[in-house]
């Protein structure tokens, strides 16, 4: 019986032709379809989209509504107003550097805190009222932080654990020109 020839709905090169008698009828397939152009298909056709009416009528629209409302990020035991450590405002009298008995305990805490926490670090922020002139007031907000840190070290806190920064009058605590508010100026504020 004749070999069977496969019979090709493409036009396939003489190459083709002399290579299915030797290789197979599976690779002259191959060769015949890869030769053959595609037939191109039209693309569905689109809708169209009616213009947009500027209508004066407001329509009513859905509230989108949260599951639940944003949390607050929690930074430290020092944002707790039950914590000790959220006292971190030390206050100073008139022209004075000298840190008062009634905020050896406050201290103290702050420097318990970080005595077991060694990566925490701190920022002491001199301030003073509006009294007296820049550089004086610059000064004085650099002593008085500088005498927090003094405390601090001697009850153990690491020196690369804070940072000193006088603000001098810069940063009032209460605006105006009483002595309420000059009184509230003159302090020393841990910055967790």
């Amino acid at each position: 019986m004749p070999p069977v020839t496969p019979i090709l709905t493409c036009p396939a090169p003489a190459t083709a032709r002399i290579a299915a008698g030797l290789i197979g009828p599976g690779l002259v397939l191959t060769l015949c379809l890869s030769g053959c152009a595609e037939v191109p298909q039209e693309p569905e056709p689109r809708q169209r989209m009616p213009p947009p009416t500027l209508d004066a009528t407001p329509r009513a629209t859905a509230p989108v509504a949260s599951t639940e409302a944003p949390r607050p990020t929690y930074r430290g035991p020092w944002e707790d107003p039950s914590n000790p450590l959220y006292h971190r405002t030390i206050y100073f009298d008139y022209d004075s550097a000298e840190i008062k008995p009634q905020y050896l305990d406050v201290l103290r805490t702050h420097s318990a805190y970080l005595g077991t926490t060694p990566g925490q670090r701190v920022t002491l922020e001199g301030n003073t009222d509006e009294r007296g002139t820049r550089e004086y007031n610059l000064a004085l907000g650099d002593q008085r932080a500088e005498s927090v840190r003094k405390l601090m070290l001697a009850e153990g806190v690491s020196p690369g654990q804070m940072a000193t920064l006088s603000y001098g009058e810069e940063k009032p605590a209460e605006p105006g020109h009483s002595e309420n508010a000059w009184r509230l100026s003159r302090r020393v504020t841990i910055q967790y």
